[in-house]
């Protein structure tokens, strides 16, 4: 008999879904990230957050599959485990993982099997939320693209991004509130959120995590293949069995700006009176936007156009501290740590040699980590030659936290 407490949580795990979109040949879920599947992944993550009691809903085809991945993911807890059949529909999904939820449950969380890297303080966060007294929370994370609306191919206004938030999962509610909101819903809805919302419940955010994008192309799965950390294997590693650590990765960047900006120069954040400025939104830095760029790109996380929009009124005008400082919260949150950073400048001028190591110091302030710089001419050759911009290209170390 199982001495584990009952928990007052419950997390449904919704892995149901068919996976068209992704054309792997299998339901989503039980599509692999590397020997586990995604749901081996995800549950990984539940398992790592506060203690709940785990509903697995999964397709009626593969619910055997899933009992397997779902008690090794459990280990000593898998009493609080179990695995139901799917429906139709995604509210059909849920509504039968909630019929298995136990009496004593007062939170709930539903959470997507496709957004397997999830980290487990975003299980928390939620969780903590709801109960210290929000009826219904949702963890988002702030819209970074340039929206416009379109007819047809027509773009016919901008979208104020400063008021939209992309949604994630898990989604936390009082118990009570999802169980009246799926006592008959009038509409399907595209989240449980959505469902709440219709039924007249105020919604709350906390904040999400870059991990936690969910898995819908065969870009996702790919971006979700580099990033997923090795799991142990069932009852942890034996003596003598080879250490596996996950591995370091390496990104490169390239950021080109013309002169004829306005004010002084600004390059690998310093100030270079006397200088003509470099054209762009921002103060046009190639050095620091290059490095953004390999450093996102190691992580798997896009690149500077995705993290930073060229209309943003915020950017404008500013600095290599803004762009270095935000890039290192983001691979913070997504489990990385920054190594290393070298960052070659190809430019006739501003003469870097007696400037070198004060643009070392000021970058590396900022990352927290090692950054190197160096600058070449190229003999009168291209633009750079004949001193019309500077260019820069940037190759980045990365380690998980």
């Amino acid at each position: 008999m199982s001495l584990l407490p009952v928990p007052r949580v419950a997390v449904i795990v919704v892995a149901a879904g068919s996976g068209t979109r992704l054309g792997a040949g299998a339901p989503k879920a039980f599509v692999g990230l590397d020997e586990h599947t995604i749901l081996r992944h995800a549950l990984r993550r539940v398992f790592e957050a506060p203690p709940a009691q785990v509903i697995v809903v999964a397709p009626p085809g593969r619910v055997g599959d899933a009992v397997t991945d779902a008690e090794e993911a459990a280990g000593e807890r898998r009493d609080l485990v179990s695995v139901v059949p799917g429906g139709a529909t995604r509210q059909a999904s849920v509504a039968a993982g909630l019929q298995a939820v136990w009496p004593d449950v007062e939170v709930v969380l539903v959470h997507d099997a496709a957004r397997a890297l999830t980290p487990a303080d975003v299980f928390a966060r939620v969780i903590d939320a709801v109960e210290a007294g929000q009826d219904a929370v949702i963890p988002v994370l702030p819209v970074v693209d340039t929206l416009k609306r379109v007819d047809a191919d027509a773009v016919v206004e901008a979208v104020d991004r400063s008021a939209l938030a992309a949604a994630q999962t898990p989604q936390g509610f009082r118990r009570a509130v999802l169980d009246a909101a799926y006592r008959g819903p009038a509409a399907e809805h595209t989240d449980d959120a959505a469902l709440v919302q219709a039924a007249g419940i105020p919604v709350h955010t906390v904040a999400g995590a870059e991990l936690a994008f969910k898995i819908t192309s065969a870009a996702d799965l790919e971006r979700a293949r580099g990033l997923a950390e090795p799991i142990a294997p069932v009852g942890g590693a034996t003596p003598g069995d080879p250490v596996q650590p996950a591995l370091p990765r390496v990104g490169v960047g390239t950021d080109v700006h013309a002169f004829g900006g306005e004010g002084a120069l600004w390059l690998a954040g310093l100030e270079w009176p006397g200088e003509q400025g470099l054209h762009g939104h921002s103060d046009g830095d190639a050095v620091a936007h290059a490095i953004v760029d390999a450093l996102l790109a190691a992580a798997g996380l896009g690149d500077i156009g995705g993290l930073f929009g060229t209309d943003d009124p915020a950017l404008a005008g500013a600095h290599a501290d803004v762009f270095l400082a935000r890039t290192r919260e983001r691979l913070t949150d997504a489990g990385w740590s920054i190594g290393n950073v070298s960052v070659q400048v190809q430019a006739n001028r501003p003469r870097f040699a007696d400037r070198r190591l004060e643009a070392e110091r000021v970058l590396s302030a900022v990352l927290g980590a090692p950054v190197s710089v160096s600058a070449t001419t190229t003999d009168g050759l291209g633009f750079t030659g004949r001193g019309e911009g500077v260019a820069a290209f940037a190759t980045a170390l990365i380690v998980p936290r």
